[in-house]
């Protein structure tokens, strides 16, 4: 018998770590090629794990709820090798953590308040993380500093919760710690002198709402938090203190798209196989808005303002379990209406299933959510940090409104939506807002009933 040693895949040039959610095989189980082994959690999407070789699982290596590095060996398959050589152990590429300054013409770029230090780790006997290493060198922790920190992890490792308890307790730590600390990994659950079910895992699959519950006085329960709920609360606390949030409110007619939709929607779906919704079509006024404006679409970093090349849009969409994703649509700009309905399709249907990757929920620039789709007219909806702004689109209800004619006023019943833009008022005016947001209604207003797709 030969024996396999199964690595934890990567997942993205940004990811370099995931946590494990839950074993789907156990030991002694038999495996299939292509079945799912386990499910693992990076900082929002679940993924499932397939074994690329079929046999018996023989150990488990990493237990739930711990943290395994890209290429780390998280389990081994024992295969029918007879007398043949093992099956060859595939080499992990290493994650490259690279630190990139995007320039932008005619400005220059500032001196950063906290330069990151050079250190050699190679002269410490202790094995750190790049994650590690990486939050170590921006909040200038020597060498010495760093060993000197208790670790909880096996074998005394020192992981990143560790280190960022130790900054937080030193300095109260920097912008920088708390991103990553949002963006990188699940926060810790909340201290309590009462545990709330102690045995059942902090983390859940994104298929499952499972939660726990304790009965206080009779009529209250205690709910504790998933993980996704979590970070969703870390990143909207985040992004409210970080950027000063206005809201401008545009409202249009959109009878004309509505009409184009209803006539044109059976046979789409008969030639493409595609339901076309009308999230596609805001994504294509939005990217021609963006177009039109393309100081929307950027990010802040310090007092630089970082112009964005792509144009990213990323669209909330809500899971089973009542949290939200945000999947991102890459070069929307550079999609027909064809290509962006079946975008939105593919990706709204593999979020409420869980089988997002984790790149497809990163490098967004601009967001759209759908509070229509909830039955609600507005919204103030949250930045999505670290972009600048969010549209978001309101049901659309049947109003009687006001026209001009050549041969006067006159009152109809008419298509009517409210469009919301919230942006962050430290790089985006009101007027930049209000002109973005009514060029988005503007798109939608002027649309071409006889359009062919």
């Amino acid at each position: 018998m030969a024996q396999y040693e199964l690595l934890l895949p990567k997942m993205g040039e940004s990811v370099a770590e995931a946590t494990v959610i839950k074993w789907v095989k156990q030991p002694g189980d038999s495996i299939d090629l292509d079945d799912t082994i386990l499910e693992i959690a990076t900082d929002k999407v679940d993924s499932e794990v397939p074994s690329p070789v079929a046999g018996k699982l023989v150990k488990q290596l990493f237990a739930a709820d711990e943290v395994a590095q890209v290429g780390d060996v998280i389990a081994i398959i024992e295969t029918a090798g007879g007398d043949n050589p093992a099956i060859e152990t595939p080499v992990a590429e290493t994650p490259k953590v690279e630190q990139k300054v995007e320039t932008i013409p005619g400005i220059d770029q500032l001196p950063s308040e906290n330069k990151a230090v050079a250190t050699d780790f190679s002269a410490s006997e202790r094995f750190y993380s790049p994650l590690v290493k990486s939050i170590a060198a921006q909040e200038n922790i020597s060498l010495a500093e760093l060993d000197a920190i208790k670790g909880s992890g096996a074998d005394g490792r020192l992981n990143k919760d560790d280190l960022l308890d130790y900054i937080a307790n030193k300095n109260g730590g920097s912008f920088a710690t708390k991103m990553l600390t949002v963006t990188l990994t699940p926060p810790a659950p909340p201290a309590s002198e009462t545990t709330v079910n102690k045995s059942a895992p902090v983390s859940e699959s994104l298929s499952s709402n499972k939660t726990s519950t304790t009965s206080v006085n009779g009529a209250d329960e205690i709910i504790e938090m998933d993980r996704m709920r979590k970070l969703i609360a870390d990143h909207m606390v985040m992004s409210k203190t970080t950027s000063p949030h206005v809201t401008s409110f545009v409202e249009a007619d959109v009878t004309n798209m509505v009409l184009w939709r209803n006539k044109v929607k059976n046979s789409f779906e008969k030639r493409e196989n595609e339901k076309i919704t009308f999230t596609p079509i805001f994504v294509e006024a939005v990217a021609k808005a963006i177009k039109d404006f393309p100081m929307i679409n950027v990010s802040v970093n310090g007092t630089q303002i970082i112009k964005k090349g792509n144009i990213n849009i990323g669209m909330a969409a809500a899971l089973p379990s009542g949290n939200l994703i945000v999947p991102v649509i890459r070069n929307a700009d550079q999609l027909n209406l064809v290509g962006l309905t079946k975008a939105v399709n593919d990706l709204a249907t593999r979020a409420r299933n869980s089988k997002l990757k984790p790149d497809e929920t990163q490098g967004g620039t601009f967001t759209l959510t759908n509070v229509g789709s909830f039955g609600n007219v507005m919204g103030t909806p949250i930045i999505n940090q670290p972009q600048v702004a969010i549209l978001a689109v309101g049901a659309i209800k049947k109003k009687p409104a006001v026209l001009e004619t050549e041969h006067g006023d006159v009152i109809a019943i008419r298509h009517m939506m409210f469009l919301s833009l919230s942006y962050d008022h430290r790089v985006v005016d009101g007027s930049l807002g209000g002109m973005f947001v009514r060029r988005v209604a503007d798109y939608l207003e002027s649309w071409d009933l006889n359009r062919e797709i």
